[in-house]
């Protein structure tokens, strides 16, 4: 029987569509079985990895490690038939059972804010300043692994470390958010985690949030920067040496909370408080900042204070000093364990870049009504934050939202 005009016409469009479907791959994922629900995360951001769709797998591209990542769905028939370990290209099947990580200087807030901490079952150290999962560790819900004997990892469906450096069996994965150069960057790795738990939509979620509310903050703190704009020293102490920051992420943070970079305006990078004439034009330099932070590495940063920091810049008159006139010395380890001396800085904020603005807007632009999270003024003599496993008070496996600052 041929059919009508109208119907052909009809028949064709359906054809044409379900073509279309299939060509782009925009029902991938259903083939195999329809209870997988696959969203797409697209990198907008951040430059070493980037995430590739398949019908029934997904594959990420680490510039940092150079692999590629090959994730399975767990109920397709790939799962059972492929298996990839070489120095080009792992596999792993998901969503991933169980994980574990290398915990020193890991930040361990992403899988808190996709509500992964409930599958953390090993940890290399207790050297986290996440409360919930000290929690977790004190409570039995992850062991204590011997970094030192990789068989123990062999239990988890992945490892993931963030030194790329180490010699990695066939279920490690590296994750480098701070590979990353700038703020926001560094914040979308979340997306990088949620493709290993088909959680896509969370991801994509809570980086949206972070982000409209970073540029949004960035906006509010580019209105109240006036032609001349504060002058930020953010340097650090050692070995009798001050330098000021070259580091890309510092700067676009005092950039982006309407501050100007001191390194920006002057000759040189670093000055030897041995040497008199180095001292003298520090002096100087300092004499004409607005704000000062001072990101010095210490094994007491509950002991580091004001006169820490006069004592290190060598200076026994400090009246021409504007920014302890002001009240504007500042550190970014208000939130520490205290047991391992672990700062959140290292954790929380790289997740969470907004809270790091809104602080530093802030330290530039006083209010007196905003607490700050990672910064602490020694100026006003404030304290450290200890973190401890009691400040946990949730379920592990509860997804967070991340904490928007308001703005306008």
């Amino acid at each position: 029987m041929i059919p009508s005009s109208s119907s052909s016409v009809s028949w064709l469009q359906r054809f044409l569509v379900a073509a279309w479907f299939l060509g782009c791959g925009c029902l991938q994922g259903l083939s195999a079985a329809s209870t997988v629900k696959v969203n797409i995360s697209r990198v907008e951001d951040a430059v070493n990895f980037h995430i590739y769709y398949g019908q029934t797998f997904k594959v990420i591209k680490n510039a940092i490690d150079t692999r590629s990542y090959l994730l399975i769905q767990d109920n397709s028939r790939m799962a059972s038939r492929t298996k990839y370990c070489t120095s080009r290209i792992k596999s792993f099947i998901i969503p991933l059972s169980n994980y574990s990580v290398d915990a020193e200087l890991f930040p361990v807030s992403f899988f808190e804010l996709l509500g992964l901490l409930g599958s953390l079952k090993g940890i290399t150290a207790d050297s986290v300043a996440s409360p919930c999962v000290l929690n977790l560790c004190e409570g039995g819900g992850a062991e204590m692994i011997n970094k030192s004997n990789p068989q123990q990892f062999q239990q988890f469906s992945a490892n993931f470390i963030s030194n790329t450096d180490l010699a990695q069996a066939c279920n490690f994965a590296s994750f480098a958010p701070t590979s990353e150069s700038l703020p926001l960057q560094r914040a979308e790795w979340i997306k990088y985690l949620g493709v290993y738990a088909n959680l896509e939509y969370k991801a994509n979620q809570v980086y949206n949030a972070v982000k409209e509310n970073y540029l949004c903050l960035a906006r509010v703190a580019a209105s109240k920067a006036s032609s001349v704009k504060p002058t930020v020293a953010w340097m650090e102490y050692n070995d009798n040496i001050w330098s000021f920051t070259t580091e890309t992420l510092k700067m676009k943070y005092v950039e982006d909370a309407g501050g100007e970079n001191v390194d920006e305006s002057i000759g040189k990078i670093t000055y030897n408080t041995s040497n008199p004439d180095d001292l003298e034009q520090l002096h100087a330099i300092l004499c004409t900042v607005d704000v000062v932070i001072d990101g010095t590495n210490t094994f007491d940063p509950t002991g580091y204070t004001m006169s820490t920091f006069v004592e290190n810049v060598g200076v026994a008159d400090t009246s021409c000093f504007a920014f302890l006139a002001n009240q504007s010395l500042w550190r970014y380890d208000k939130r520490l364990q205290n047991a391992s001396n672990t700062l959140d800085w290292f954790d929380g904020a790289v997740s969470q870049p907004q809270l790091v603005l809104a602080d530093l807007t802030e330290a530039l632009f006083p209010t007196g009504n905003y607490t700050t999270t990672y910064f602490r003024n020694l100026a006003k003599e404030e304290s450290v934050v200890n973190i401890t496993a009691d400040m946990c008070d949730r379920d592990t496996s509860t997804a967070l939202d991340p904490t928007i600052i308001p703005c306008s």
